[in-house]
């Protein structure tokens, strides 16, 4: 008789246990799911840009993606890339967006300030983003030869090279090559101290830097200039806000 009973007490406490686990488990599942589950994770991507792609690109659609990476970049959401693949998918051949013509700012990361990847775009860099030769034939090259429907002349905020211009620093071979940035300080209309001191000054010198970049381009390229003229590729001016990571587009 013992027995008969200690074997009920058994039965009867795992049927306890037993009922309690199948409750928590219809809790569980009758959760929300932003409280018991994570959204799917987004595969990374590895792709490039295809010639097709480029083609039916415009200008207007590339600053269009340019702008919506960089609030991605400002969100701190970055698209998530497999470099690897996209290497082994860009090898024989890159068809890119742009091509966009920055200072050598260390600060002034141009691929992540526009959640681009390998492929997306061309990049050239020289302290203050003037144009030489070099410059202009590398632009020559990335919109004629290679299909690129979109020049950017970026400046930035605090830059040095404007600072020097302005200050007019003599040394080695940055004397000369303040000389591609110094026209740009002369061509702003400015009542207040005219010094690196000045942030103001300096804003409006590295404006006047990017417009007369451009301005440059188009006197200096006839290629790019008649490209241009013949809607296949537009050539416009930019400034990043060192201070929050903006990208301010420029007519």
């Amino acid at each position: 008789m013992f027995k008969i009973v200690k074997i009920s007490i058994l039965i009867l406490v795992a049927l306890t246990f037993y009922a309690c686990d199948q409750q928590k488990s219809e809790n569980i599942s009758s959760s929300s799911p932003t409280e018991n589950s994570k959204p799917a994770k987004t595969k990374p991507v590895k792709e490039v840009l295809t010639k097709e792609q480029q083609d039916a690109l415009t200008a207007d659609d590339v600053i269009k993606t340019l702008q919506e990476g960089n609030t991605r970049f400002l969100n701190n959401d970055l698209t998530e890339r497999d470099h690897s693949a996209q290497v082994r998918k860009s090898t024989l051949a890159q068809y890119p967006k742009a091509i966009v013509l920055s200072c050598v700012d260390s600060r002034v990361p141009v691929e992540d300030v526009f959640d681009r990847g390998i492929g997306d775009l061309f990049v050239a860099r020289v302290a203050g983003n003037f144009v030489n030769e070099d410059i202009l034939g590398s632009m020559e090259f990335a919109c004629k030869v290679s299909g690129s429907k979109l020049i950017v002349i970026m400046g930035h905020e605090h830059c040095g090279a404007v600072k020097a211009a302005i200050d007019d620093v003599k040394l080695g071979n940055i004397t000369p090559m303040l000389q591609k940035i110094k026209p740009a300080v002369d061509l702003v209309k400015y009542d207040g101290q005219r010094n690196s001191k000045n942030q103001e000054f300096v804003h409006m010198v590295s404006e006047s830097n990017v417009r007369n970049t451009i301005k440059q381009v188009r006197l200096k390229s006839p290629i790019l200039k008649e490209m241009e003229e013949n809607g296949e590729i537009k050539i416009v001016g930019a400034l990043y806000d060192m201070d929050n990571g903006q990208v301010d587009f420029i007519d």
